[in-house]
């Protein structure tokens, strides 16, 4: 208690009162000297450049586009022989998947066959017909006759041999089985791309009909995320998303405008960095970047707070500024916070409620 003569108190008051508004705000700056730095075992990290602020961890899950998840169909009706693959297997392009047994394979290759020789009989045809026109025995409505027939003989056999391609038989054996060569008794199936084979939907000894379901086939080259957010949400196409606790980034495409039963709509995002460390199918934590807003990434620890207000310790040539701040989110140990900072200044990161002490006592005490 401050006491003293009557002529005295004014200036005792004035004094007590400095203290007082001392203690409750302690100068921003204070002196901490290199040794003192050493001893404390205060780490500094460099602020390099600000990034977009983010918002709330919001769920997401891991998706590929339609035209990557792909279903393998049986290309003719058939039984299944032999599987050559597993679920979870990683497939290249052209690698056997299965193999059918088709009667209706067979069938396609003798309509190929009749084609071929349809059309060696018309090509024959049509030679003869020219041959006999230029000696002036025939007349010319025969060869044009003859070369309809001919382009009609040609029309069929592409026909046949288009089936037979989309069935899954290779050039060299459709050209042996149109020159009158050896049929092809079953049928492989291969993967047209590369992948990973997420469904088998058969066993072996398995009757299948054109068109039925075999397997599916994921291709991870290009993944999205679907992030449910709150209706209502701020996000235009282009604003970052990160994946908390991976090196995986992404940009916002669209907010779709249907509500959930959840009142969560969902944001499409394609990913940009990181695709090989997703899983199609997976849920994850993301964070969407705030419009228009930037913050700095700091871990948690550099943040302290002294009346309710968080502060970060900013190094100088002194010692340290307690700087004010605001934190936007963060996730994994990591805080973002926004203030009066600039890329080049070094702030406390380890060690900091030691300073914070330091900051305190040099102000007066809490």
């Amino acid at each position: 208690m401050c006491s003293g003569r009557r002529h005295l108190w004014p200036v005792l008051w004035f004094s007590c009162w400095a203290g007082l508004a001392g203690a409750a705000a302690p100068a921003a700056e204070f002196v901490v000297a290199p040794a003192q730095l050493q001893a404390l075992g205060v780490g500094l990290q460099k602020l390099v450049a600000p990034a977009p602020a983010l918002a709330a961890p919001a769920p997401a899950r891991v998706t590929l586009p339609a035209e990557l998840d792909a279903l393998v169909s049986a290309p003719v009706d058939g039984v299944v022989t032999q599987v050559l693959v597993n679920p979870q297997d990683a497939v290249r392009p052209g690698q056997a998947l299965l193999r059918l047994a088709s009667p209706a394979l067979g069938e396609m290759q003798l309509r190929l066959m009749e084609a071929g020789s349809r059309l060696q009989l018309a090509r024959q045809t049509l030679d003869r017909e020219r041959r006999l026109f230029d000696e002036g025995i025939l007349p010319e409505r025969r060869v044009q006759e003859a070369q309809a027939a001919h382009r009609s003989a040609e029309a069929t056999l592409r026909q046949a041999e288009a089936a037979l391609r989309l069935a899954g038989m290779g050039d060299e054996a459709v050209r042996r089985v149109a020159a009158g060569g050896r049929l092809q008794e079953g049928l492989t199936v291969s993967a047209r791309s590369a992948g990973w084979v997420t469904a088998l939907e058969v066993r072996p000894g398995q009757r299948v009909r054109e068109a039925d379901v075999l397997l599916r086939l994921a291709n991870p080259r290009e993944v999205w995320l679907e992030v449910q957010l709150p209706v209502g949400a701020a996000v235009t196409p282009g604003q970052a998303v990160q994946v908390s606790g991976r090196d995986v980034a992404a940009v916002a495409q669209a907010l779709g405008p249907l509500v959930s039963e959840g009142q969560t709509q969902t944001l499409r995002a394609r990913v940009t960095r990181g695709a090989a460390l997703l899983r199609p199918g997976e849920v994850v934590q993301v964070s969407v970047a705030r419009a228009g807003g930037a913050g700095w990434t700091l871990p948690q620890a550099a943040v302290v707070h002294h009346e309710g207000r968080p502060h970060v310790f900013v190094r100088t040539a002194r010692g340290f500024t307690a700087v004010p701040v605001q934190v936007s989110g963060g996730a994994a140990g990591t805080v973002q916070v926004s203030g009066p900072l600039q890329a080049g200044q070094e702030v406390a990161v380890r060690a900091v409620v030691a300073l914070k002490s330091a900051w305190l006592g040099h102000g007066g005490g809490e």
